[in-house]
């Protein structure tokens, strides 16, 4: 008996073409991830150290409790990006590794960029906001740079998805994982608390029908978010910012708005004569989007606006452009919404447009930051490299440091037994209260100074090796465009380090170095509080050591 064969029925396939279309989104994500990921990986030690990466690693070498104390007693800020610099140092590793954390950051809130542009307004705007987003100084920056702000978007932008998928369906889980990302917003960075306050006025305009449910929310970021708010006003105290009398304020609506445009500027083309025809293009999305989405995207600017209007900032304190990282989103996918209403009339002129502006991005991020694109010069990075060998070999666990030198950052990779012991350049209470608590006697105390910092009255690669009076108590080393400046002796008081202090000084001032002149004022007031004279600076200790 024969069997009769049956012929194989095959399923249909989708022709290539049909197949693409329909995984083209992720297929376009997936690109400019890879690329934004492979260029921030290449560039990552392009860009030289910085203080501000100096300070979270240095801090970072104290205890977990100490590491707590500090940031909510004495520093303030982003609880968040300290204990992740915690987990590096004490991980035995350095700034190669906290920028690699910023890079991560920065390549996972890409697609979270995606997945909000296509939600608001489509896929093809979902990819081409990725794009405008990854070529954005903003983006390109701060993936290398080892500080908060790429969590900042990746955390806030999460927060937005996550907030109207749960307008969208409700329950208990998608509100409760909405407090959780809003609260890791608000520990990434003090201005989350304008994040959230920006997707109350959301709901407030657009979504009534779940005020309920998000206000029971909002209360649970409110008390949950207790030590982050203690945080946030101890570092408002530093700097005195604050709202009312008292204080400098950002300005009318003149200077918040030129603010905005710098902003702008740094999350797209900062050229003018460019920015116009990008928010031109901003402005014809925000028209062609959805309500909702148009409403979102005026209450991520609006909220920050208002509160710019109203509140008071110390000298220091203004706010720049990288606070408002959470808003280039926004600013991304209103453009890719522009681009695709001109798209349906004029696909080639739309395709040419993107191109064009993806290239001026690049091109404003390589002259805001020719080292990104450049790296370091060869002459500096040999000078660093000795000075930072120097400071390595010769050290002492009881030097006095000044400042969150990178010098210092890179004495420390070097020997982990380099000096704890750091005085904040620009704060003169919290400079004197560290000084005040370290044991008796104090050791040596050690200046770093960078001739060929932009902030300087003249950029050079070549330093003078000119030492302070008296010249019997100094040793001082040149290396390139760095001078080191240490005692030779033990300081052993509190009133000797800053004698000596000011007259290291001094020699800064004489050679041009734009942040001898914060560090004598630092010195002078702390000099000033601890001898009794000026105003009355809250120490934790009161002794005169």
């Amino acid at each position: 008996m024969t069997e009769t064969l049956r012929p194989v029925t095959r399923l249909p396939t989708a022709p290539p073409r049909a197949l693409v279309a329909a995984r083209g989104f992720w297929l376009g994500v997936s690109m400019v991830v890879a690329a934004a990921a492979g260029f921030l990986a290449h560039q990552l030690m392009a860009w030289p150290p910085h203080e501000d990466e100096t300070l979270a690693l240095f801090v970072g070498r104290d205890t977990l409790p100490g590491l707590i104390d500090h940031v909510t007693r004495d520093r303030g800020g982003a609880p968040l990006h300290f204990l992740l610099a915690w987990a590096v140092a004490h991980a035995g590793f350095g700034l190669g590794a906290l920028r690699t954390l910023s890079a991560v950051f920065a390549v996972a809130s890409l697609p979270l960029i995606a997945l909000l542009g296509r939600r608001l307004a489509g896929p093809l705007v979902g990819v081409t906001a990725t794009a405008l987003a990854a070529c954005s100084w903003g983006f390109l920056f701060h993936g290398v740079y080892g500080r908060m702000y790429s969590l900042f978007l990746l955390v806030s932008t999460a927060s937005f998805l996550v907030l109207l998928r749960a307008l969208d369906h409700g329950g208990r889980r998608l509100w409760a994982a909405w407090v959780g990302i809003g609260l890791l917003a608000v520990a990434a960075h003090p201005y989350g608390a304008l994040v959230l306050a920006a997707q109350g006025a959301y709901v407030l305009a657009e979504r009534r029908d779940r005020i309920r449910q998000a206000a029971w929310a909002g209360v649970a970021v409110l008390v949950l978010g207790t030590p982050f708010w203690i945080t946030d006003l101890v570092l408002a105290g530093r700097f005195d910012v604050g709202v009312g009398p008292g204080g400098a304020r950002l300005g009318g609506p003149d200077s918040v708005a030129r603010f905005l445009w710098r902003s702008a500027g740094d999350f797209s083309t900062g050229w003018w004569w460019l920015l116009g025809p990008v928010l031109a293009l901003a402005a014809v999305g925000l028209v062609s989007v959805r309500r909702e989405a148009r409403l979102l995207a005026l209450a991520t600017v609006g909220v920050p606006a208002a509160a710019f209007l109203t509140a008071r900032f110390g000298g220091s304190a203004s706010p720049e452009p990288r606070h408002l990282i959470f808003a280039l989103p926004f600013l991304a996918i209103l453009v890719a919404a522009g681009l695709a209403r001109v798209g349906r009339r004029a696909p080639t002129l739309a395709a040419v447009a993107v191109a064009a502006l993806l290239v001026a991005e690049v091109g404003w991020a390589w002259q805001r930051t020719a080292p990104l694109f450049e790296w370091e010069p060869d002459q500096r990075q040999l000078a660093r490299s000795s000075a930072e060998a120097f400071l390595a070999s010769t050290s002492r666990p009881d030097d006095v440091l000044l400042g969150y030198d990178p010098l210092f950052l890179g004495a420390w990779e070097r020997d982990a037994r380099f000096s704890r012991i750091v005085l904040p350049r620009a704060d003169s209470v919290l400079a004197l209260r560290t000084l005040l608590e370290q044991p008796l006697p104090l050791g040596r105390g050690v200046w770093a100074f960078d001739a060929s910092r932009r902030n300087n009255v003249r950029r050079r690669l070549e330093i003078e090796e000119r030492s302070p009076t008296p010249a019997a108590a100094f040793e001082a080393r040149a290396f390139g465009p760095f001078l080191v400046l240490r005692t030779r002796e033990p300081v052993r008081s509190a009133e000797r380090y800053l004698f000596y202090a000011a007259r290291a000084m001094l020699v800064g001032r004489s050679l041009g170095i734009g942040d001898a002149a914060v560090n004598m004022a630092t010195v002078e007031h702390a000099s000033r509080a601890l001898r009794g004279y000026g105003p009355s600076l809250w120490l934790r200790s009161t002794d005169s050591r």
